[in-house]
């Protein structure tokens, strides 16, 4: 489980810095938001997944 959370976290870092400079006060927090935004997501995917492949 923690080696899914730290590719998320770098997917998570990667992207936030296309938006953001790694030297700005707020990047952790938008790291942070970018992460439960791509959890949410691959749970989401999953749940439709699963819906999918039971019709």
């Amino acid at each position: 489980m923690s080696l899914i959370l730290r590719i998320l976290f770098v997917l998570a870092g990667a992207i936030t810095a296309l938006f953001v400079a790694r030297d700005a006060l707020n990047f952790t927090i938008i790291q942070t938001f970018v992460a439960i935004l791509l959890v949410t997501s691959v749970l989401l995917a999953g749940s439709l997944w699963s819906l999918r492949r039971k019709t």
